[in-house]
This record gives structure tokens, sequence and C-alpha cells, in this order.
């Protein structure tokens, strides 16, 4: 229960340019899996769009806002804390206190919600890694987070689900990084593993959309990293067949939407920079039938 006597931290505005709610909720119909879909329960459907908002909204800052990031991003931090301690106060942004609310009424860690943070923190210092080993530890700050937010939200939350879902979301964030080769390269950034560019004879320049279309060297790096991501996406699928009913649907449609991400980086002929792969529908719902089929 909130102690109504106890006094709270005054709440800081809002940073001056940053995107409104709608605009960041608008962002799920672009993802390559359903946010929520339309066959769970109202409830479980109203807290995943919560989590998504907050993750959302914590990305559009660390990759899009144009002013002091870091600020921003010490602004969301402290907006959770209020938010933590009492999401009903005034001040508090309406993405931030809705996804706090949910958590506190599922009893959830907090953790995930600070480690997206942390996250886009290191993105505004950290823009290369030199391994793929590297890389798969900053996807635990960015990507494994929303696995777990998920899971909570589903109250399905186990040891072993969890270390599946991380697998999971670990591979969807890496098919995100490879459909966005180029986009990441004109921001300055790069995500592939600075091993992997140099063991198949990838330069920097050849990462910019002026290189397009991709070269062989290119192609042979990029049908590589798919193969690592879809071999995550298959030892984390396990967790579509430990969930019953509509949560074991709305991790199948993720997980699916990592598949067909990859395949269409794949009838690219793995070259990222001609045009950014875009996942067909149809692709994702053919392994959504899949995955639900499949045996155990």
């Amino acid at each position: 229960m909130i102690d109504s006597t106890r006094v709270l931290a005054p709440i800081r505005p809002r940073p001056a340019g940053l995107a409104g709610d709608a605009t960041v909720l608008g962002r799920a119909t672009q993802e390559n899996f359903p946010v929520a879909s339309r066959l769970l329960a109202a409830r479980s459907r109203d807290d995943l769009m919560a989590f998504y908002g907050y993750a959302r909204l914590v990305d559009e800052i660390g990759d899009a806002y144009e002013g002091d990031r870091l600020a921003a991003l010490d602004w969301v931090d402290e907006q959770l804390s209020a938010a933590l301690k009492d999401p009903s106060q005034d001040g508090l942004d309406p993405l931030v206190s809705r996804a706090a609310a949910c958590l506190l009424r599922l009893g959830a860690d907090p953790a995930p919600m600070r480690d997206l943070v942390a996250a886009n923190r290191q993105d505004q210092a950290v823009t290369r890694y030199q391994s793929f080993d590297d890389l798969v530890g900053y996807c635990a700050l960015s990507a494994a987070p929303i696995g777990r937010l998920v899971l909570a939200a589903f109250g399905a939350a186990t040891p072993e689900r969890v270390a599946w879902s991380d697998m999971v979301c670990t591979a969807l964030q890496l098919a995100e990084h490879w459909q966005d080769v180029a986009e990441d390269h004109a921001a300055g950034r790069i995500y592939l593993p600075l091993d992997d560019l140099d063991r198949f004879g990838v330069s920097s320049a050849d990462l910019s959309r002026s290189a397009a279309p991709a070269g062989t060297a290119l192609r042979g790096l990029m049908a590589f990293e798919a193969w690592r991501a879809r071999r995550l996406l298959r030892s984390g699928a396990p967790l579509v067949h430990s969930l019953g009913g509509r949560s074991r649907l709305a991790v199948a449609g993720f997980v699916a939407g990592g598949h067909a991400a990859l395949d269409a980086l794949a009838a690219g002929g793995f070259d990222p920079l001609t045009r950014t792969p875009q996942p067909r529908a149809s692709r994702v719902a053919s392994h959504t039938i899949g995955l639900l089929g499949a045996r155990r």
C-alpha cells in the first residue's frame, strides 16, 4: 500500500521535443511481430502494450531524440523511480506510470525496466562490439528484459522459461540489427561483430547504403549471422510449448516474427543495403502454425 504521508521528490517536466505517447505507441505496427494480439485476454493485451510503450519510449530517446539523450534517459529513470513509489502521482509520464502500475500489480521485478535504460545509456558510448559474445552481452540489457516483462504479463515466469525467453529475445534483437545494417551505419553504429567483419573481409565502408548492392563478402557474413540468429530462435522455441492457451499463441507469434525477418533477409540474397528486408505477414503466419504444431 502506498504511504500517502511520504514526501515524494519533485518530478522534472518531460524533455522538450520528445515524441508524444501516440507516436511512441504507434511504432507497434512496425515491429516484426504482433506486440499484443487481439486474441489475448484484454488484461494481458493491456499489460503488454503498457510494457511496450515504456520500452519504446526508452528506445526512442536512445535512438532518435535530438536533445541531450543522457539527460533524457536520466529523466526516464527518475520517472520510473517515482512511479514505482506511487504511479498515480501528478507529473508522471503516462507511458512510465502505466507500465509501473502493471509491474506493481503483477508483483514483478523492476530490474528489466532499469536494464532497458542502461542499454540505451550504453548506446550513447558504445557503437561497436568486438565479438559476438560482447554483442550478446549487450542484448542481455536491450532485448532479454522485454521477454521477462512478457512472461510477467502472462504470470508465467520460471527459471527455465526465462532462459528460453532470453535466447528468443536475443535472436529477435539480432534479426533487427541484421535488417538495419545500413541504417545503423548511417547513424554511426555497427552491430556486426568486428571479429566477424575481419574474418569475412568486410570493411566499415562496405556497410554503407552507398555501397549497394552488397558485395559477396558482406552477403556471406550476413548469411552466417542470420544462421546464428536462427539457431538461437530454435534453441528458445521450447518456450512456446511450455505455455498454454493464448499466451502460447502470442509467444509463437514473437518467435515466428524473427524467423520471417530472417526469411526476408535470405530472400533478398542476404543484401541488407539495397533495401531494408521486411518480413511478410504470410511468413509470420506460416512459422506460427509450424511452431504451434511442432512436437515438444
